[in-house]
C-alpha cells in the first residue's frame, strides 16, 4: 500500500495513468506525451508497475503498458472502510 500511495504522490506517474486509462500504450507512445527523457518516463513507468498500477506486456520489440485496475479496487475497497458507520 505504501508503493501505491508513493507512486500516486507524483503528477507525472498520476497524468501517465490517466493516459492509460484511456487505452494501453507503448513507452515510446507514453513519452511522446510529455517533455522529459525516455530513461525518465522509463522510470516513472518502473515505480508504476512496482506498485503494480501498471502491467506490462511484451508484443514483439514493444511492450505495451496497461492499467492494472485490481490493485485500485483494493485501495478502493480499503479507503471505503473509512467511510462506515460513525455517530
Amino acid at each position: 500500500m505504501n508503493q501505491f500511495f508513493k507512486a500516486l504522490n507524483d503528477p507525472t506517474r498520476r497524468e501517465i495513468l490517466e493516459l492509460l486509462n484511456k487505452g494501453d500504450m507503448t513507452a515510446g507512445e507514453i513519452a511522446d506525451r510529455f517533455d522529459m527523457t525516455k530513461p525518465s518516463i522509463s522510470h516513472h513507468l518502473d515505480l508504476l508497475k512496482q506498485a503494480d498500477l501498471v502491467v506490462s506486456i511484451r508484443e514483439g520489440q514493444f511492450i505495451k503498458y496497461s492499467l492494472n485496475t485490481t490493485v485500485m479496487d483494493g485501495v478502493l475497497v480499503w479507503l471505503m472502510q473509512f467511510n462506515g458507520n460513525r455517530k
